[in-house]
């Protein structure tokens, strides 16, 4: 399939796992990609594997530096000429306990990152492109978000409001821009290691389908989302789980 064709995605936090397995997708079907991170050695590799400069641009920063954002909406444009899809990856959560003893500007900075970010690259592109193009947005939520998740509570609780943001921008947004989200469970990456090293059959055990996600699982879904094949649906959460979330897991 090129459902992409003539269209450019800006993904963030894509110089490897979940964001990396999207904009390979998403070059697999015909689109250019700009990818971020803070890294600019891993975002070269990353270009190589997505098919060189031809196909995809490396801009290295960090996902909540406004200035950052508006080069790499403005360099997407400058580069492939159009800036018409945009998939909020970035997610941080740099503290495992509970919420009583969460430090509060570790808290403020999760917000700042997984939240206000992820609005913020939605303004620029809006401002500088889909204003007047049009284009669809995907955010990566998480399944902790979805119900109480101890120990990463205040990650899943900036997840939650990602999702009321996606839900509120689909809104006020639509017709001429579509506004989505997926809500993946444990997917087999570098950011994830923790919840299933050392015990990935015990923890896949609690999946129906008794495996663990892939970043291709979610790039699969999250293309679907960007493209015309999904063109009645806005402001939805689709939860990419394996079935966990059914039995109670996460």
């Amino acid at each position: 399939m090129n459902r992409f064709d003539g269209k450019t995605a800006i993904v963030t936090g894509a110089s490897r796992g979940i964001g990396l397995g999207i904009a390979q997708r998403l070059v697999d079907e015909g689109a250019r990609v700009v990818i971020t991170a803070r890294k600019q050695d891993a975002l070269d590799e990353a270009v190589k594997t997505l098919g060189g400069p031809d196909r995809a641009l490396a801009v290295a920063g960090r996902a909540d530096d406004v200035d950052h954002q508006a080069e790499t909406v403005a360099r997407a444009i400058d580069t492939f000429g159009s800036a018409d899809l945009l998939v909020n990856n970035t997610g941080i959560n740099p503290a495992f306990g509970p919420m009583v003893d969460l430090p509060l500007d570790v808290a403020r900075k999760i917000v700042e990152v997984n939240c206000l970010a992820a609005l913020s690259w939605v303004q620029q592109t809006y401002r500088a492109w889909m204003k007047d193009f049009g284009g669809a947005i995907v955010n990566v939520s998480s399944v902790a978000g979805l119900k109480p998740a101890p120990g990463i509570g205040f990650y899943g609780s900036s997840k939650a409001m990602l999702t009321h943001i996606t839900q509120e921008l689909a809104v006020e947004l639509g017709p001429h821009l579509r506004v989505n989200a997926v809500a993946p469970a444990v997917v087999k990456t570098k950011f994830a290691t923790a919840l299933y090293d050392g015990r990935e059959d015990e923890v896949a055990a609690a999946y129906p389908l008794k495996r663990l996600g892939v970043p291709e699982d979610i790039g699969s879904v999250v293309a679907f989302l960007l493209s015309d094949d999904a063109s009645w649906l806005t402001g939805q959460l689709l939860v990419v789980d394996g079935g966990v979330t059914l039995t109670g897991g996460v």
